[in-house]
């Protein structure tokens, strides 16, 4: 049973999303991921948001570009925790997908990560964070990732003092 979907707008959107895939195989966390469109098959994105929150699926992901108005559509079909990655690479790099995701309507709430790779990595941590709050394993997962991190910068700081 997948805990996340992963949506995003076309399949050029993959190399963004890459990262995310990544964070949800380190860990453990099982998740799907489908093209579909909010403009181009929005009967297909609100038969995928069904069929995922039947399934028990507990956390969104949905990434897209420009217009990027496939968080809000999703959202609009579920109560689950929704969070948009805005892609860059429309004539504004990426600016537009931003305020397209950011600017949800009340009442219709979308968490919003930063433009692009960095991003949909966050988002994935952000997903990891929400179900660590029924999943002690997973919290300690998420602990050992957070130490982890800290680990390497202090490692970095030993770098740069030896380079001086």
């Amino acid at each position: 049973m997948s805990k996340v979907a992963i949506f995003i707008g076309s399949e050029s959107d993959f190399d963004v999303i890459e990262g995310a895939v990544k964070v949800l195989k380190e860990f453990e966390v099982p998740f799907l991921l489908e093209v579909t469109s909010a403009h181009r098959t929005p009967e297909r994105t609100q038969k995928l948001v069904a069929e995922f929150e039947a399934g028990g699926g507990e956390v969104f992901i949905a990434a897209a570009g420009m217009a990027a108005h496939l968080a809000g559509v999703v959202a609009s079909h579920t109560i689950l925790p929704v969070i948009g990655v805005p892609v860059g690479g429309s004539a504004v790099n990426g600016l537009d997908a931003l305020l397209a995701t950011v600017q949800m309507p009340k009442g219709i709430p979308v968490a919003c990560m930063g433009i692009g790779k960095h991003g949909a990595i966050n988002a994935a941590l952000l997903a990891v964070q929400i179900l660590s709050l029924q999943d002690e394993a997973l919290k300690a997962r998420l602990k050992a990732y957070r130490q982890a991190q800290g680990a390497k910068v202090e490692q970095s700081s030993e770098n740069i003092k030896s380079r001086i």
